[in-house]
């Protein structure tokens, strides 16, 4: 199955006020933020599995996020379940109260970590097994954008985020002989780490198995950040062969 938390730039009209950004600022930031195109090109590479995708822009609320900040290493940094700061830690909303923050997290985090569950338990009860692929993509620039834990200057063509508990090491190994054998770098847990399992299955369940596929935008995306059609051609016959694998394993 899929994950596709970050693929929207769509916030609801309702709450554009919420924002202390200009219009084109606003703009800006989701152009940084956006994992541009990412439903697409997942689903292209696996039609037949069932995709689980956020339908508003993470700086909505951010699904891939702990809801208890105290749990959440991003908080640190304004970044949490609902974003204070943007991708140049600037101020992006205020501080929500406590009910608005929590109906933020009951009209979309809430329902969309139901439906991740609940899809979950489908392919388990069909198939004793499930394989989730978390799938975004990066910004492709020569140095971290400031937001980002991990400011390293590298910047793989993909990065593999993986759990100790829920991603096999043959799996990993295979993904990357893949890329690797197409010609792209790959590298694990960097610039981002780890991979999402449901809280139900948090620690509990080996049959559930997950990997984030992290795509490097320079592969696919323009300068404007418009998908350059000629290059995303190229890079989902590559991906064919991840999916392929993936089916095998």
């Amino acid at each position: 199955m899929l994950h596709l938390p970050h693929a929207s730039a769509f916030i609801p009209e309702d709450l554009l006020q919420d924002f202390l950004l200009s219009d084109q600022e606003l703009q800006e930031e989701l152009n940084r933020i956006t994992d541009h195109a990412t439903d697409r090109i997942f689903q292209q590479i696996f039609p037949e599995a069932k995709a689980i995708v956020f339908p508003v822009s993470r700086l909505v609320v951010d699904p891939e996020r702990f809801s208890d900040d105290s749990q959440e290493p991003m908080s640190q940094v304004g970044m949490g379940v609902t974003y204070t700061k943007g991708s140049l830690l600037q101020p992006l909303r205020k501080v929500s109260t406590h009910v608005k923050r929590q109906e933020l997290l009951n009209r979309f985090y809430n329902p969309h970590h139901q439906k991740l569950t609940e899809a979950v338990e489908e392919s388990l009860s069909d198939n004793n097994h499930c394989l989730i692929i978390d799938g975004h993509s990066f910004p492709a620039l020569p140095l971290s954008l400031p937001y980002e834990l991990q400011q390293t200057a590298f910047r793989p063509d993909f990065c593999l985020g993986t759990d100790d508990f829920y991603t096999p090491e043959e799996l990993v190994a295979k993904i990357e002989g893949e890329l690797e054998s197409c010609g792209y770098s790959t590298a694990r847990d960097q610039p981002f780490s780890g991979t999402i399992v449901p809280m139900k299955h948090y620690r509990k369940d080996h049959r559930v198995q997950s990997l984030m596929i992290e795509i490097n935008r320079w592969l696919y995306l323009a300068e404007d950040y418009s998908v350059d059609l000629e290059k995303m051609r190229t890079l989902i016959g590559a991906l064919r062969r991840v999916g392929e694998a993936l089916e095998s394993h």
